[in-house]
């Protein structure tokens, strides 16, 4: 690990309004895992698509192994031995995933070439695929498989890995891991992009911490703390949340073997649900991503109608109203996709706000909007949670992905609902808004609220929950208080055992 194999000396790239880096310089060296930390806003995305070619930086320079590297677009980088694992998947369902690994290849080999090389790197790695598999038949974390493998099968020299372990399980981590290390024995350099700094802690030799588009430090992430990576990135201490004694209220939302077909030819059906959730409980849902979150969120908030017993609200038959006669009863939602679903991205701030608001912060005025109190509410929404925007005004899609999400729950936290379901709450936002996030949360129960968390983030479950249940192929297993619970057992209720007592799920 003595050869510098990437060089950045001097990266700078503005847009209007804004310095997403400003003078940045760093050195990944070969075999080196190389932690790129930073909360929303900080530039880390910016950075790693100048690397990528997919943004020309203002001034600095770039060097690969020595070479000045200036690629102008994704496919100069990847012939010069860089390869990208993004956040969402860039993958066809219908497709197998020999087809979807040619489709990123430059000049693919014969079928059954590919395939044969598909089962030699996957084994070697660790990632076993099938190539004839159809990848809407697969797991998250297989999908994740299959753009590791493309990667792989350009022998890059650098990889770039942004979140990859937001949709596994415990024990897929660990596979991944493996892999990782494996990688960067065989020289390989990993540049990592992660919110999850214990895993940064254990995974990575050093880390470039970035703020408000500078570089700020560069450490050895297992010589420090999680919190205090955390502090470095934020450049201030801020508060854990705290989950205070609170006595359990009436059943608020009952649900009573809640079925639903498959929305789509991908989707999840959902088998047989059934749970109770108290005012002042939390109830954390766990599981990899694609095994019912989205189908039950749509459940719970009314997009999809049930029959009406299914669904009680404070003993109140609610299963077969929509979601607007659900929010004026009090139940209110927020799910995983936040631009598009949570909000639209070409409406202002205001207006989203609006979009869900209108009746529970009487945003409406005999049939028409009441701009000046829309505004107010949406800037009530922006300052409360640090939503960083030029103003409420702003598109949506504007702002970056933690601050729109730190929009998105604010606007549905502030309307002091009786029931929130929440998918993913702080997926895509920083240590601190994360926190931040979770205390709203945890206030919300301890003034009675009854809350359904869905997540991907097992530490975020333990830590705002009073009890864990998991998701697996639309199956929920039994209802686990948290206190005692231990990370082996969550992952294999995740997997969905069905001989343990910890997670037994009904056939």
């Amino acid at each position: 690990m003595n050869d510098v194999l990437l060089g950045l000396e001097g990266l700078t790239k503005a847009y209007p309004g804004v310095v997403a880096n400003d003078d940045v310089s760093f050195d990944i060296r070969e075999g080196e895992i190389h932690a790129l930390l930073g909360e929303n806003g900080a530039g880390k995305s910016t950075l790693v698509k100048m690397i990528y070619g997919l943004v020309k930086p203002d001034s600095g320079t770039m060097t690969l192994r020595g070479a000045a590297f200036e690629p102008a677009e994704p496919r100069a980088a990847r012939a010069a031995g860089v390869a990208m694992v993004f956040q969402h998947f860039s993958l066809f369902d219908a497709l197998s995933v020999a087809e979807n690994v040619a489709l990123g290849m430059e000049n693919p080999p014969k079928p059954r070439d590919l395939a044969r090389q598909i089962r030699e790197v996957s084994e070697t790695y660790g990632l076993p695929l099938d190539p004839g598999r159809t990848v809407g038949t697969l797991s998250a974390g297989e999908r994740q498989r299959v753009e590791i493998i493309r990667c792989l099968l350009q022998d890059p020299k650098l990889l770039i890995m942004d979140e990859p372990t937001s949709v596994l399980t415990p024990q897929e981590v660990e596979i991944l891991f493996e892999t990782l290390r494996k990688l960067a024995s065989e020289g390989t350099a990993i540049l990592y992009i992660s919110h999850k700094l214990e895993e940064i802690r254990s995974l990575c030799d050093h880390a470039t911490i970035l703020r408000l588009g500078k570089k700020v430090a560069t450490c050895t992430p297992a010589e420090a703390s999680a919190r205090e990576l955390a502090e470095m990135m934020v450049g201030a201490s801020f508060e854990t949340p705290q989950k205070a004694d609170r006595p359990l209220g009436e059943v608020m939302l009952d649900v009573r073997g809640l079925s639903l077909p498959a929305p789509g030819a991908f989707g999840t059906p959902l088998r047989e649900i059934s749970f109770q959730v108290r005012a002042g409980e939390v109830l954390g849902l766990g599981g990899v991503a694609g095994n019912g979150q989205d189908e039950l969120l749509a459940a719970l908030s009314g997009e999809r109608t049930t029959g009406a017993d299914v669904i009680r609200l404070r003993d109140q038959p609610i299963g077969n109203m929509g979601p607007t006669e659900r929010r004026a009863l009090g139940v209110l939602s927020g799910p995983e996709e936040r631009l598009g679903h949570a909000a639209a991205p070409d409406m202002s701030l205001v207006e989203n706000a609006v979009l869900t608001g209108a009746d529970r912060m009487g945003l409406l005025s005999g049939g028409f909007i009441n701009w000046p109190k829309s505004k107010g509410f949406a800037e009530d929404v922006i300052r409360t949670f640090d939503v960083r925007t030029p103003g409420s005004g702003t598109a949506a899609r504007a702002l970056s992905g933690g601050n729109l999400q730190k929009f998105v729950i604010g606007r549905e936290v502030l309307q002091s609902p009786e029931v929130l379901i929440v998918n993913q709450p702080t997926w895509g936002v920083d240590a601190a808004a994360a926190a931040a996030i979770r205390q709203a949360l945890l206030n919300l129960a301890a003034n009675g609220a009854a809350l359904v968390v869905i997540s991907q983030d097992l530490d975020e479950l333990m830590e705002v929950s009073d009890r864990f249940g998991a998701l697996n192929e639309g199956r929920l297993s039994d209802l686990r208080p948290v206190d005692g619970l231990t990370v082996e057992e969550i992952g294999l209720m995740m997997g969905g055992a069905h001989d343990m007592e910890v997670a037994h799920v009904d056939a």
